[in-house]
This record gives C-alpha cells, sequence and structure tokens, in this order.
C-alpha cells in the first residue's frame, strides 16, 4: 500500500500496478486535468491533454489489446506531455505504465521506446506543487525508484542501458529545457536521498546475475554502482548485503572491449572498504576466486601496463590485495600469488632468473616509487601470517631491505631521487622491525648488527645531511637525521628485546654501549629543548642498554662513570614535565629502569653513583613522581640498600620542609592502605583484628580453589602495590630512632613492622578457607595447627592496636604536660609584670613622697646593719658607708662633691671629682645606679 495526501489511498497490484480509490466512496477520483498551458507548452500547439487513469485503463482493456497504433499514439502524447519531468503526484501511473510497456514488450518491441523515453525522462527532476510534496511524496518515490532497479529484469538491453543511464543522473542532474508553470523542480540531493532508502543498489548487484552476455550492460551496471557507492555508506551497506564485492571482483578480468570493467570494479572495491564494513568486505574477497582473480589482474597490469593509467591501476590492485592479506583466513599464500608479491617486492635489489621479472623495467617514477613503498607495506602485512617466513628466507627479503638503509649517498641518474631514498630508506626501516625478529638467521648472515651502528653512527655525523621530512615515517625530521635515528634505534630495540644471547653479544662485542652511552650524554649536555622525536629516541637507548647490561656483569661495568653521569642527568629532570604529553614520563622510567639494570649489582657503577648523589635524586623523584611511577622507583632504591653506603644516604636526605626518607615511607604506606581500602580508624589503628592488611577486592572476591602452580590472591596482592617494598626498605633502615617520625607516624610504623607476620597469617587463612570451599577436612593436627595460627595471628593483631593504643595516650599525656607547662609559662611571665609594675610604683612613690623615701632610707640603714660583720679583724680597713658632700641641686639629679680613696692605699694624690648623676633607668623592676654613683648614699 502506497500512501498519499487528501486521504486518498493507492492499492499496488501486481508488477507495481495502483488504481487510484477512494477511502469512504471507493469511487474513482477525478484528479486534476493538466493542460498544454500548466505544462508550459506554448500556445497554438496542438496537443489535447491526456488522462493517465485512462491510458492505463486502456492499456490494460482485454478488448482493446489488438489496438497497438492506438497505443503507442496515446503512450508518446505521455512522454511529450511530460518532457520537463514527472510530477510527484503522478509517479504511481506512470509506474504503472511502464510496468504494462514491459509486458507487451516482451512480444511487441515497439514499447521498448516508450519505456526507452519514460525512463530517460526519470533523469530529470521532478516537479512539486508545494513545498512539503518532498516529504509527503518520499514513500511514493522511494518505492519508484525500486521499481527502476526492478525493471532490470527485462531482457531488452536498450532498457537495461536506459534504467542504468537514468540512476547515474541523479548525481549529475539534468534541468528542464523549459519552466512549468505552478511547479517546481525538487532538490538534487532528494532522488540521491530517496536512491538511498529505495534499496536500488542492492537489486543492481542481484541483477548482474542477467547479464551474461552484455558486457555493455554490465559496464553501465558497475558505473552506477560506482555512483552510488562513491559517497553513502547506505548503500555500500546494500551492496555487501548482495555479495556485491565477491561478485564483482571475481568478474573484474571479463571480456571488455572497452577497457573500463577492471578500473570500475577497482573503483567500486576501494569505496566499499572506504564507505563500507572493512571486515565484511576482506571476508568476501577471501576466497580462492577472488585471490586468483585479483593476481590475474595485478600481474596484467604490472608486466603489460605502460600508461600512466594502467600503473595508478596496479597501484590501486596492489591496496586492495594488501588490505585483504590482512585476513588470516585469505589464501594468499595457497594461491601462489603471495611468492610473486614478495619476488617482486625484492627486485631489483635481489637478482633472479625468474622469467617474471626477466622484462620488468622501473621507471623510478612517482607510480613505480608509490609501488615500491606499498611492496613494503604488503611484506610487514604478510609477516602476520608465519606461513611467510619461509617465503621471506627463500626471497632473500632481509638482504634486499637493508639494501635501502644505506647511508644516504648521491642518487645515480636512474635511480631514485634523494627524497625518494629517504622515504624508501625510513620504509624498510620500519618493515625491518616488523620482520626481521621472525628471521634472526638471516639477519645474523647479512650482518644487521653491523649495518644498523653505521647507520646510528652516520645519524650522529655532521656531514650536511638534511632530511626533507614528507612521509609518514619522516615526520619531525625535516632538516635533520632524526627520522632515521628514530627507526635505527626502534629496529635495534626490537632485535635486543628478543633475548637472543648471541645478536646481544655480536652488538656489545661492536661497542654499542659506549656508542649509546656517549650518545645519550651528548643529548643531555645539549641546551635545546627536547621534542617528542628526542624524548622517543633517548627513550629506545635506555631500553636497550637495560636489556643488554641486565644480566651481565662486565657489561655493567662498560657502563661506566659516563652512563651514571649520563643518568644522573636525567634524573634532574622538571617533574612538571611529567604531564606535558611529549613523553617525558616514558623517559624517566626507561631512566630508572637503566639505573636498574646498568648499574645495580656492580660496586663500582654502585659507588659512582652514590658520589653523584644518586640516591638523593631518586628520592626526590619518589617524592615528586606521579603515583603509577613510584613503584619501579621504590623498588631501585630497595635495590640500593643491599650497599651499606645507600643506607647512610638515605637517613642524610631531607626534601621540602625538612622531610625524611621513613616519614614519606610511611605516607607511602598510607596513601597506599587507603587507595587499597584497608579498613583503620581516624588514627591509623589496627580496626578488624582478623583481617589486618585486607584489600575491599580481595574481602568482594569468592574463594575459588586454584592448583598448586598459580597463586592466590593474597600473594598475587604483594606484587601488585609498595607495601612489601616499604616493609622491606624499613627492614633496611630499621624501626627505631628513626629522624621525623611523629607519633601518628609510630602508630603506622607498628602495622609496618609486623607485615610479614600479618601477611603469612592472610595466606594461612586464605588455605583454610579453600579447604572449607573444597570440603576438604585436614586431619586432627593440621587443624589445630591452622587455629593455632590463625590465632597467633588474630593476637598478634590485637597487640599491635594495643601497642598504637599506648602510643596515643602516652601522645596525649604529653601533650596535657605541655600544655600546663606552657600555661605555667603564662602564669610567670604575668606574675613578673606584676612586680615590674609594682617595683616602678614604689619608685614612684619614693621620688614623690619624703616620708615614703624616709621609710625607705631606715629599711636600707636597717638592711646594712644586719649584713655587718660582728667580728671584727685586725688587719682589716673598713671604709665609712656614708658618703660626705655638698648638696647642690634637687632631690632628682643633684651635683655632689665626692672625697675619693686615701692616697695610701690609692698611692695618688687626694682628690675631688664631681661627678654628675644620670636619670636612673629600671631593669628588673629594681632602681639601678649608675656606676658613677654605686658608693653614693642618701643622707
Amino acid at each position: 500500500m502506497l500512501a498519499s495526501e487528501n486521504g486518498v489511498r493507492r492499492s499496488t497490484g501486481v508488477g507495481g500496478a495502483s488504481k487510484m480509490v477512494s477511502e469512504k466512496s471507493g469511487a474513482p477520483v477525478v484528479r486534476h486535468v493538466i493542460t498544454d498551458s500548466d505544462l508550459g507548452t506554448p500556445e497554438g500547439s496542438s496537443m489535447k491533454p491526456v488522462e493517465l487513469s485512462q491510458v492505463i485503463k486502456l492499456i490494460e482493456d482485454p478488448f482493446a489489446s489488438t489496438l497497438k497504433e492506438r497505443h503507442l499514439f496515446v503512450l508518446k502524447k505521455v512522454v511529450k506531455r511530460y518532457q520537463n519531468g514527472f510530477l510527484l503526484k503522478d509517479l504511481v501511473q506512470i509506474f504503472k505504465i511502464l510496468n504494462l510497456c514491459a509486458e507487451k514488450a516482451k512480444d511487441h518491441p515497439e514499447y521498448t521506446q516508450i519505456m526507452c523515453g519514460l525512463f530517460k525522462l526519470c533523469s530529470l527532476p521532478f516537479l512539486k506543487e508545494k513545498s512539503t510534496d518532498e516529504t509527503n511524496y518520499a514513500q511514493i518515490v522511494k518505492e519508484s525508484i525500486s521499481q527502476m532497479g526492478y525493471m532490470m529484469r527485462v531482457p531488452i538491453v536498450e532498457v537495461r542501458l536506459q534504467i542504468c543511464a537514468s540512476i547515474i543522473s541523479f548525481y549529475n542532474p539534468k534541468m528542464p529545457k523549459d519552466h512549468v508553470e505552478g511547479f517546481q523542480p525538487t532538490s538534487p540531493a532528494y532522488k540521491v536521498q530517496m536512491a538511498e532508502k529505495s534499496g536500488v543498489a542492492e537489486t543492481l548487484v542481484l541483477s548482474m546475475a542477467l547479464l551474461e552476455g552484455q558486457p555493455e550492460v554490465r559496464l553501465q551496471v558497475l558505473r552506477a554502482l560506482q555512483m552510488l557507492s562513491h559517497s553513502s555508506e547506505m548503500n555500500c551497506s546494500l551492496i555487501l548485503k548482495a555479495g556485491g564485492a565477491s561478485k564483482i571482483c571475481s568478474q573484474m578480468n571479463g571480456h571488455d572491449p572497452s577497457g573500463q570493467l577492471l578500473f570500475r570494479s577497482s573503483e567500486i572495491l576501494w569505496n566499499l572498504l572506504e564507505n563500507g564494513c572493512k571486515e565484511e568486505v576482506t571476508s568476501q574477497l577471501s576466497n580462492l576466486d577472488c585471490i586468483m582473480a585479483l593476481k590475474d589482474a595485478f600481474l596484467n597490469q604490472l608486466l603489460k601496463g605502460f600508461r600512466q593509467y594502467d600503473l595508478q591501476l596496479r597501484n590501486d590492485l596492489l591496496v586492495i590485495i594488501t588490505v585483504v592479506a590482512e585476513n588470516p583466513k585469505a589464501p594468499i599464500i595457497e594461491s601462489g600469488f603471495a611468492k610473486r608479491l614478495i619476488l617482486f617486492a625484492t627486485f631489483p635489489e635481489i637478482k633472479t632468473h625468474n622469467p617474471l621479472v626477466r622484462n620488468l623495467k622501473l621507471s623510478f617514477n612517482n607510480e613505480d616509487f608509490e609501488m615500491k613503498k606499498l611492496f613494503f607495506n604488503a611484506i610487514a602485512v604478510m609477516s602476520r601470517d608465519l606461513s611467510a617466513v619461509q617465503l621471506f628466507n627463500e626471497c632473500k627479503v632481509l638482504l634486499a631491505l637493508f639494501h635501502h638503509i644505506k647511508p644516504s649517498e648521491k642518487p645515480a641518474a636512474l635511480e631514485w631521487t634523494a627524497v625518494q631514498q629517504e622515504e624508501l630508506q625510513l620504509q624498510a626501516l620500519a618493515t625491518l622491525a616488523t620482520v626481521a625478529p621472525l628471521l634472526l638467521d638471516d639477519y645474523m648472515t647479512c650482518q644487521g648488527s653491523t649495518r644498523l651502528l653505521l647507520l646510528l653512527e652516520w645519524c650522529v655525523s655532521e656531514d650536511g645531511y638534511f632530511g626533507h621530512g614528507n612521509s609518514f615515517h619522516g615526520s619531525g625530521g625535516k632538516g635533520s637525521k632524526k627520522a632515521q635515528m628514530r627507526y635505527c634505534l626502534r629496529l635495534l630495540r626490537t632485535m635486543t628485546s628478543l633475548g637472543d644471547e648471541m645478536a646481544n653479544q655480536d652488538l656489545c662485542d661492536q661497542g654499542v654501549i659506549s656508542q649509546l652511552v656517549g650518545i645519550l650524554k651528548n643529548m643531555a649536555d645539549a641546551t635545546e629543548e627536547d621534542d617528542a622525536l628526542i624524548i622517543e629516541i633517548k627513550t629506545d637507548m635506555l631500553l636497550i642498554l637495560s636489556t643488554l647490561c641486565e644480566n651481565d656483569m662486565h657489561r655493567k661495568e662498560l657502563f661506566g662513570s659516563d652512563g651514571v653521569e649520563m643518568t644522573t642527568q636525567l634524573l634532574k629532570m622538571d617533574p612538571t614535565k611529567f604531564h606535558c604529553g611529549l613523553g617525558h614520563n616514558k623517559l624517566i622510567l626507561s631512566t630508572v629502569d637503566c639505573i636498574w639494570s646498568c648499574i645495580v649489582g656492580c660496586y663500582t657503577t654502585e659507588d659512582l653513583f652514590l658520589t653523584k648523589e644518586g640516591i638523593f635524586l631518586l628520592l626526590d623523584l619518589l617524592h615528586s613522581s606521579p603515583r603509577n611511577m613510584q613503584n619501579v622507583i621504590l623498588g631501585t632504591l630497595l635495590e640500593f640498600c643491599d650497599n651499606p653506603k645507600s643506607i647512610s644516604h638515605i637517613n642524610t636526605w631531607r626534601g621540602d620542609k625538612d622531610l625524611t626518607a621513613p616519614v614519606l615511607l610511611v605516607r607511602l604506606w598510607r596513601t597506599e592502605e587507603s587507595e587499597l581500602g584497608v579498613r583503620r580508624d581516624e588514627h591509623g589503628r589496627v580496626v578488624d583484628a582478623k583481617k589486618p592488611l585486607l584489600c575491599y577486592y580481595q574481602e568482594e572476591e569468592q574463594v575459588v580453589p586454584l592448583s598448586a602452580n598459580r597463586p592466590s590472591a593474597a600473594v598475587m596482592e604483594v606484587s601488585e602495590n609498595m607495601r612489601a617494598k616499604i616493609y622491606s626498605m624499613f627492614c633496611k633502615l630499621g624501626f627505631e630512632d628513626l629522624p621525623g617520625l611523629t607519633t601518628g607516624d609510630y602508630v603506622t610504623l607498628a602495622i609496618i613492622s609486623r607485615y610479614l607476620d600479618f601477611k603469612v597469617g592472610e595466606v594461612w587463612n586464605e588455605i583454610s578457607r579453600e579447604l572449607e570451599v573444597e570440603r576438604v577436612r585436614p586431619v586432627t593436627p593440621d587443624k589445630v595447627a591452622l587455629e593455632m595460627i590463625a590465632k597467633s595471628s588474630e593476637d598478634m593483631a590485637k597487640t599491635v592496636a594495643a601497642l598504637q593504643t599506648s602510643m596515643l595516650e602516652h601522645q596525649q599525656q604529653q601533650d596535657l604536660l605541655d600544655e600546663q607547662q606552657m600555661y605555667a609559662e603564662i602564669r610567670s611571665n604575668h606574675k613578673q609584670q606584676d612586680l615590674d609594675v609594682k617595683s616602678w610604683e614604689d619608685f614612684v612613690a619614693k621620688t614623690s613622697n619624703h616620708a615614703v623615701l624616709k621609710v625607705a632610707k631606715q629599711l636600707q640603714e636597717k638592711f646594712i646593719e644586719s649584713s655587718k660583720l660582728k667580728i671584727k679583724h685586725q688587719d682589716a680597713i673598713f671604709h665609712p658607708t656614708q658618703i660626705t658632700g655638698l648638696q647642690t641641686t634637687n632631690f632628682c639629679g643633684r651635683l655632689v662633691t665626692v672625697d675619693s680613696t686615701p692616697t695610701h692605699l690609692t698611692g695618688g694624690p687626694l682628690a675631688k671629682t664631681d661627678l654628675a648623676l644620670e636619670r636612673a633607668s629600671i631593669r628588673g623592676g629594681a632602681l639601678q645606679k649608675t656606676k658613677a654613683a654605686k658608693e653614693l648614699s642618701y643622707r
């Protein structure tokens, strides 16, 4: 049923025919007759209006079936009437007429011309009367275009060609010659949208089975599918749904006088790969028929093509073949195609007598250059299938690739240009990083290590070479040799990571350690800012050194003082760069790994590292690094603790705000337990004595019985966090007399000191739970032992909790005592202030009140008398306590004449000294006399 507006329903019959019926009365609906003036026909032309329903009735009338001339006359009038395009509201009747003509054309070829004329008019934009007609008639238009696809069943070449031409015209619409008054053409994209929803792409693919012996029609169908799949994901999905990729590929080498069949087919496959599901495309092409078709097409273009068009098509086919080769189910090797591809990929570097390449010549143009790069890419893709390794060995792939990694030389006249040589060199290095680990024997035979070290030496030399940096692999290396160095080191890193002792020893014998250390040292001394490419290069060199020196003491000695100095310079990196996105975090981790592998274990390099204050730098890094780095850094520090000299360095270290190493370790422990969800109270004490170390995820997980060779959750947890390393660090540093620790730190340290005992109890508890899950009852002695272990672990946890409580109580008492002392000091200060005030008041009273002064005088004399000796010695000399003099001024500040000490005591003449008394100052609440008036007393 096709919906229409104004309550009218179109009942669709067989073959798409429809009849206008009123929903209410069921009577035929008389539509408005479009006159010549409505259609923009010039005045004076003689054409009577044609009612489409009458035309349909005439053709369907069994009594008028023999009136062929009348049918043709009326149909020609219909074609002439719609020369400017079909009305949207007439599409149902138009396609009803087309279906009737298709039935008539089987016996009467005269109807073919009418059908072609009507389909040709479908290439014009449809005409709408209202702006909403595009939406209202969308379903009708969609089914009409779908009917165009179904019309491909008509076995008439002209009709099929015209249908394809009309569909192609959707993407290159032709505007009508004249404008129809009262109507507007639909938007150019309207037909394209309706074509997507109509499913005509799927219909065209299915119709290809009907086109045997009609190469011209097949070519037009492919052209239509090319247009439909060009930028439409929906059409690509419909084509794949009908198996279009497999059908098109398997028939791409058919008879084609025009020479366009292969081009159209490859273009459709390209569109399907770009806009459709790549996995579905490769799956459809991964059969022997498609592989053989691709093989024949590629070989034909490679060996016989000479035009630029042929060379470009050859490269397009190679890309499609490479994408198909990514599917492990594709029979690339079984079909013998892989061997042919590898043979061509190694030409002309490897000389061979194979007849396929005897007459093959490269013109070194852009298309041949692109083909060479595509061959390298195909080799990397095929290497995923281990069956191809034998073919790589037979065709000497490594030797051909190593041919391109020689230091750049001036190109010959008939070779690649300098820019092309650089791109091939970089891609050859990238391909070797994938293929060389699979062909280690060939790598050693080709002296790969020597070639790479020579290339690395050239990369750091100053010979005036400037990279062009045009290709993907050359990004970041413009004006330098950074790109070559990057891929050279990446290849070296890949080869050393294999762990083959012969290959690694070959590298070390040729001085790779000293060479890499020297390069790193020069880079570390450079003042320019590092970019992402330089950071990656440094990281790769550090990883190579770590791999080579990890288990060999002699190589660690070769690392030497230069290596130690280089690592200490890298450790001084600004921590703020870790999050800048350039890779500084990877560089610092590689540096720590290099320290662990190249320095730790060799006392010579360890002592040099300590001399360079390396332990201080590691502790600084541990304090400032992100959480995900601290585990590795802490492990490196723990390894250094085997050296007795390291302990003093760790104890001497001070961080921000006088932070000590034990305090830092305790903080790391608390942070780790907080993230693990271990239950602690607000003071850090043990809460659950039965589970003193258990993490939250261990509690949530159910106990699962495991085999004896698989570690349980309690054992795995040791390697997943830093608690075991922190405990081991304190075992080296000790648990007492640690600098900088507070009571809260000692509370946490009480748990750390018992970590191993708690962990042993946790493992035994896990064993008991596993036995319960497995419903295994231990023998009585074992059961008693398990119970005793559990009780001992619980008692130990309670003891630790009690010790923690005692520490906190002692600290609380100490805080109270300190508080009391503080208040006592405050009271003493206030009392002294009161005494000072009282002393000042007494002083003021004595100076302002004579009676008070007399009392003070009497009291002073009384104290003097009481202080005199009662027994006088004969030889003693006593001085009078009163000083005689003449008072010449007022009380405060007077001039006094004082008799000096007798002459027989001083040895000098008697002298009188006039002393000016200064105003006295008050210190400590008492009146202090000046030195000149010490002997003076009031009369």
